[in-house]
């Protein structure tokens, strides 16, 4: 397997100290980079493997955090802390670019070569970026297909992907129109990938603590939408080195805490 590294970054952001995973991949050249958004409950261990498995691949990667290291696993705290943040973009857009700057201050990143891929509630913020006009080569989510502000969304600068589960009640069928509506309308290079049958965070491992309703995991779409993040990276931000150790599946479909 490729030797990579890892360390914790700490940085602040929307009034509180974040703690990061930053993952590097072996050699000492700059490479592509991605930013890696948890879902509505925090940084975990599923997002720090992804991490770590885009790093084998070549990437830098930083699984950045939402909530000054803590791990919301009690539903009615998680939805205390992202309800109001999924409604106000600026803040989305503080914690986006604060570990945007985390990731492009590494001596391995290359800062002309960034993506941002997230879920849930790093999904929305990784949109956010975009909407903002960061610099970006491309941005992927799963389910997140969250609307922002109207006309903001020309901004945005690079091709978007996003997957959700068909039976999301979350993301659900009228959120998506409005949310391909809106990339539409601004020009936008978009993809919708709907997964039959799949739930909210269909793509994450079971948890063990409680969960709000319509969450479910779904372990074949959940190795297709990873392999759908590896695609759009390959297409949008390819790493020029032979990524033969690189793991095929998905991360994220080995237990942990995270969600």
């Amino acid at each position: 397997m490729t030797t990579i590294s890892t360390r914790t970054v700490e940085y602040p952001a929307d009034g509180l100290t974040m703690t990061g995973h930053l993952a590097l991949p072996a050699g000492t050249g700059p490479r592509p980079a991605v930013l890696i958004g948890p879902e509505g409950t925090g940084l975990g261990d599923v997002e720090r493997r992804r991490a770590d498995a885009l790093a084998e691949l070549g990437y830098v990667a930083l699984a950045f955090d939402l909530h000054g290291g803590r791990y919301l696993g009690n539903p009615g705290q998680m939805l205390a802390r992202c309800l109001p943040l999924l409604a106000d973009p600026d803040r989305m857009r503080d914690i986006g670019h604060a570990a945007l700057r985390v990731l492009r201050a590494e001596p391995r990143t290359d800062p002309e070569r960034i993506a941002a891929v997230g879920y849930g509630t790093g999904g929305a913020v990784a949109l956010e970026l975009g909407r903002a006009g960061a610099d970006l080569h491309a941005i992927g989510t799963v389910n997140a297909t969250t609307t922002g502000r109207p006309g903001e969304a020309a901004n945005i600068r690079c091709p978007v992907w996003a997957g959700v589960g068909s039976q999301d009640p979350i993301m659900a069928p009228a959120q998506r129109e409005a949310f391909t509506a809106e990339m539409q309308a601004a020009g936008v290079d978009w993809r919708l990938t709907v997964y039959g049958g799949a739930l909210h965070a269909f793509h994450h491992p079971p948890v063990d603590h409680p969960t709000v309703p319509g969450v479910g995991h779904h372990p074949r779409h959940a190795q297709r939408a990873w392999r759908d993040v590896l695609d759009l990276l390959t297409e949008c931000l390819p790493v020029t080195q032979d990524p033969a150790h690189a793991p095929a599946h998905d991360p994220g479909k080995h237990t942990g805490p995270g969600h």
